[in-house]
């Protein structure tokens, strides 16, 4: 199949695409028409339907897989797609991994990955925590396998909230190496949980947006609530243990403007910020670069507060 990131202006389009928004609109000279948004693994594209009536549209709803023909075009520097015929594609016609955004990464062997670190905790509690998450419950499991870290900015990818979680999970590793005063178990077992109330504040794909829970509640506040509830469950559990956990969990965002609860008070806490924060940033850096062909300078990035380029290369 062609892909959206493989069209340019003035071509034929013909293919399969993932309907991910709909709206009906009506022109400055009040001519009713319909905007909307496509989508494939590479990225999206805005979708215009200006002859509604035309019998070659079909009756179509957002998330629907649709089957469409028409023209690219150009407006406001954007690549648009001008359609005149479309219809909803029959299962069997498309493989759903063609339309979803995936990490590049195998999903099982990072999975492996994190319970070979869950296996070195030794920390009694904690161990049994992370079991009770990663190895006993399924559902959460397989939602963890296939949620994004984020509705956008990084790690916004089917297997995104996994590869993000082993990435902050390493580098808390790597400080426990250069800083003796931090201690493993704790940090670690954080960092494994920092972030799995996303798993309740995103959809699954394709939507991947806000859930009413995620919108009232956000990830921080849910995260804690599920390893509270876990602990409960586990006879004995120590309070000073749980307190503590939750504390890293509700400051790993470091600031309260940042949407962090709690600012760091242990130095597990501050870890764990730095750690989720580097993380985050990279990948944001690096989702940047990939998506652009330019060299020169690319503009004010506000999730990176800053006017950014790519690398130059010296001999």
């Amino acid at each position: 199949m062609k892909y959206i990131k493989d069209y340019r202006d003035g071509d034929r389009v013909s293919g399969i695409f993932l309907c991910k928004q709909k709206q009906s609109l009506v022109s400055k000279n009040g001519k009713q028409y319909e905007a909307i948004v496509l989508q494939d693994k590479t990225g999206n594209v805005e979708g215009k339907i200006w002859d509604v009536g035309n019998p070659g549209i079909a009756e179509y709803d957002a998330l629907d897989y649709v089957e469409i023909g028409g023209d690219v075009t150009t407006f406001n520097n954007m690549l648009q797609f001008h359609i005149k015929r479309l219809r909803v594609a029959k299962e069997g016609e498309f493989d759903p991994a063609d339309y979803l955004p995936m990490t590049k990464k195998n999903i099982d062997e990072m999975m492996r990955d994190l319970l070979h670190i869950v296996d070195s905790i030794e920390n009694t509690w904690c161990k049994k925590l992370l079991e009770s998450f990663f190895v006993e419950d399924e559902a959460f499991v397989a939602a963890f396998k296939k949620s994004s870290a984020a509705k956008s900015v990084h790690h916004s990818f089917v297997g995104g909230l996994l590869e993000h979680t082993l990435s902050v999970t390493k580098l808390c590793e790597y400080y426990c190496g250069n800083y003796p005063v931090l201690r493993r178990d704790l940090l670690l077992t954080t960092a494994m949980l920092h972030d799995i109330g996303k798993v309740r504040e995103y959809s699954q794909f394709p939507q991947n947006d806000y859930t009413d829970e995620g919108n009232l509640l956000g990830h921080i506040v849910m995260g804690s609530e599920m390893i509270g509830k876990k602990a409960d469950a586990i006879e004995g559990f120590p309070l000073q243990i749980l307190n503590e956990i939750k504390h890293c969990i509700l400051a790993h965002h470091g600031e309260l403007e940042f949407g962090s609860p709690k600012r760091p008070s242990l130095i597990e806490a501050f870890a764990l910020n730095l750690a989720d924060n580097t993380d985050a940033k990279m990948e944001t850096f690096t989702e940047l670069l990939e998506s652009t062909e330019e060299t020169g300078w690319l503009g004010f990035n506000k999730f990176l507060n800053n006017n950014v380029r790519p690398t130059g290369f010296y001999s």
